[in-house]
């Protein structure tokens, strides 16, 4: 199957056949998604972290998420399962590794406002909402018209709770 292919049988999954009402049934037919793929293949591994994940099933998508990350997942998939693993984490209450995951990765591309909207979460949830802050405005700023400059001074000038260890 081609990755072309398999994008487009998983985003015809998520348009006609998931269904949050029917979790067996979704991770069923995911599964079969799956059989198409090598066993512990990368990418096959995150969608089914990710339909975990998107039935509420996060204690169940964290290892999952892993597997595929470590299964060598690349690009833009990779980086999706970083900030969804961290997502996840925080919904479980570990949010000091999902702080950890977010900060350490690089610039997400297409996907750095969203690593910045689950770092800004995460770093509420330690207590850290200076840095929680800072981050939401940072990201918000370049969408502004005006007040660029004063924003920037604002957010710089937040507290920082960060501690090292």
């Amino acid at each position: 199957m081609t990755d072309a292919s398999w994008d487009q049988r998983i985003g015809a999954f998520y348009e006609q056949e998931f269904d949050d009402d029917d979790p067996n049934g979704s991770i069923a037919k995911m599964r079969d998604l799956m059989s198409g793929r090598p066993d512990g293949d990368a990418e096959a591994l995150f969608e089914l972290a990710g339909v975990h994940d998107a039935l509420g099933l996060e204690g169940e998508a964290i290892p999952l998420y892993r597997r595929a990350i470590e299964a060598g997942l690349e690009g833009t998939h990779a980086i999706r399962a970083f900030i969804q693993l961290a997502s996840s984490l925080r919904n479980v209450g570990d949010s000091k590794e999902a702080v950890s995951i977010l900060e350490s990765m690089p610039d997400g591309g297409a996907d750095e406002g969203a690593r910045q909207a689950f770092l800004a979460l995460a770093l509420h949830d330690e207590g850290r909402h200076g840095d929680s802050l800072r981050i939401a405005l940072t990201a918000l700023i370049p969408t502004l018209d005006g007040y660029k400059r004063a924003l920037n001074d604002y957010a710089a000038e937040l507290p920082s709770t960060a501690t090292t260890t």
